[in-house]
């Protein structure tokens, strides 16, 4: 089964990471999908970005990332992905999930969104709230690893 992760992932944190790698272990291919979101603006580039997961996830051999446009559910079939991974932190993820999964399934009823609920310790975590620690220079370490800690540090300079 080949499958699709997408998001915005600016920048991808441990709780991004723990999807992948529970998904990763699901999947016979795992495609981490760089996407716009209309509702935020980006502080890293989507090359910055797909360097940062590049990084993060190169233990993963079964996992890639490349940077997608268009609807999600349309994107997947391009890529041949008939599984669309979303990972769930709260009550308020999965309403907002839910309104997404059902586009999906309209646009394109042969690929299935599946839901990974985030583990306790990342419930918590977002790439707004890594940011906003970058900005203060406060500590990183819990957020995001070493290498997407630095590059924060360097953007909020």
């Amino acid at each position: 089964m080949i499958a699709i992760y997408p998001g915005s992932f600016d920048p991808i944190t441990y709780g991004h990471l723990d999807i992948i790698e529970r998904a990763a272990s699901l999947m016979e291919k795992l495609v981490i999908v760089i996407m716009a979101n209309d509702e935020k603006s980006g502080t890293f580039t989507f090359v910055e970005r797909k360097e940062m997961i590049e990084h993060s996830v190169a233990h993963l051999k079964n996992v890639s990332v490349v940077i997608g446009e268009g609807l999600t559910a349309e994107f997947a079939r391009k890529v041949g992905a008939n599984v669309i991974v979303r990972g769930i932190r709260a009550v308020s993820d999965y309403e907002y999930e839910m309104q997404l999964a059902t586009a999906n399934m309209t646009i394109s009823p042969d690929v299935e969104t599946v839901f990974i609920l985030a583990k306790p310790q990342y419930s918590f975590l977002s790439s707004s709230t890594a940011k906003t620690i970058a900005a203060n220079d406060g500590p990183l370490e819990s957020f995001v690893d070493d290498y997407v800690a630095e590059k924060l540090r360097e953007k909020y300079r």
